[in-house]
């Protein structure tokens, strides 16, 4: 048989199972989402307001506010940090086609021109590995996210849904990509030798909002495919600004590191509560039923979901070099 006559007869085949199918299973197959559309529906173009203030909602026992749950950036992913829904560097997305101002805004917030204000040799360094993000020629061209490293500060927000739970003096998230601890006391920060992918957390609350302060970062955890980073010389300081009513919050983060910087700077991530009544999908709420646990009276408490330990060596072939060729056994990461 021909190439063409094969071809001919995949098509009749394809035509007569068709024919067979019920009406309402080619009406599923006629109205299935295309997955890049279901991602970029995924995403809000605005990034609002919440004001620091009192905190009227529910309390812990020990006096923490109850921000406990699945949360999830409303944004974009970790692609490009200063154009969230342009798309990573040479892969423009569908919406890099759209006027600037019909994308979402850039994650920076202040400088407003939206850009990081970077020293003239540390936007060299950006500029370079977003030149070279899609045909990676070095080790440290590959985004370390790929290699399984933690998505670190401040890219772990906007890399797939989390979890926050609360523990006296401590608030713990867990991450996709790996676990960061903030402590609500008064122990010293970690000696300067050590550095660690997410830093060494200290915080505290002041009304709706928790303050904290990041050091010890190793400055090896890109923001995003775009590049954009740290060095191991950075402070961050965050503020975690609730919503009252417990479904938003707003992530704030000022940058100062003057060996990278010229000034300080302030990111935003809002993001937004997850719970049962929300799809579970493969992005903002990766989770599965867990328990539904019972109120004294019997009555059913909300359905608990945890999420699924992901195996980190998976084949993430477009994302700046993959796992595709990655050494099994040896150093993968220098640390």
């Amino acid at each position: 048989m021909t190439g063409y006559s094969h071809r001919l007869s995949v098509a009749a085949l394809a035509l007569i199972a068709a024919a067979t199918l019920p009406a309402s299973a080619l009406a599923q197959q006629a109205v299935a989402p295309n997955p890049e559309t279901v991602m970029q529906n995924r995403w809000s173009g605005t990034m609002d307001p919440i004001a620091s203030g009192e905190w009227t909602g529910a309390r812990l026992p020990d006096g923490q506010p109850d921000v406990s749950g699945h949360w999830s950036n409303t944004i974009a992913n970790h692609s490009n940090f200063t154009d969230p829904q342009g798309g990573p560097p040479g892969e423009p997305s569908r919406q890099f086609a759209l006027p600037r101002d019909q994308r979402a805004p850039s994650r920076v917030i202040d400088p407003a021109d939206g850009h990081v204000p970077y020293l003239p040799a540390a936007a060299a360094l950006q500029a370079d590995f977003a030149a070279r993000f899609t045909n990676p020629t070095d080790q440290h061209l590959v985004e370390p996210l790929v290699r399984c490293a933690p998505g670190g500060v401040p890219k772990s927000f906007f890399w797939h849904g989390y979890e926050i739970r609360q523990y006296p003096g401590v608030v713990l998230f867990l991450f996709q990509s790996g676990t960061r601890i903030i402590r609500l006391d008064e122990k010293p920060f970690l000696p300067d030798s050590i550095k660690l992918w997410n830093g060494d957390s200290h915080g505290h609350w002041e009304g709706n909002t928790l303050v904290v302060r990041v050091q010890n970062n190793n400055g090896k955890a890109l923001f995003g495919r775009s590049g954009d980073y740290m060095s191991e010389n950075a402070v961050v300081e965050e503020r975690y600004v609730f919503d009252n009513n417990n479904k938003r919050y707003n992530y704030l983060a000022t940058f100062t590191d003057p060996t990278v910087y010229s000034r300080p700077w302030t990111a935003m991530v809002p993001a937004r509560r997850y719970t049962e009544a929300d799809a579970i999908d493969g992005w903002h709420y990766e989770v599965i039923p867990a328990d539904r646990p019972k109120n004294p009276d019997g009555s059913d408490q909300p359905l608990m979901h945890e999420h699924q330990e992901r195996i980190c060596i998976e084949n993430n072939g477009p994302f700046g070099g993959g796992a595709i060729g990655v050494p099994q056994v040896g150093p993968i990461i220098a640390r």
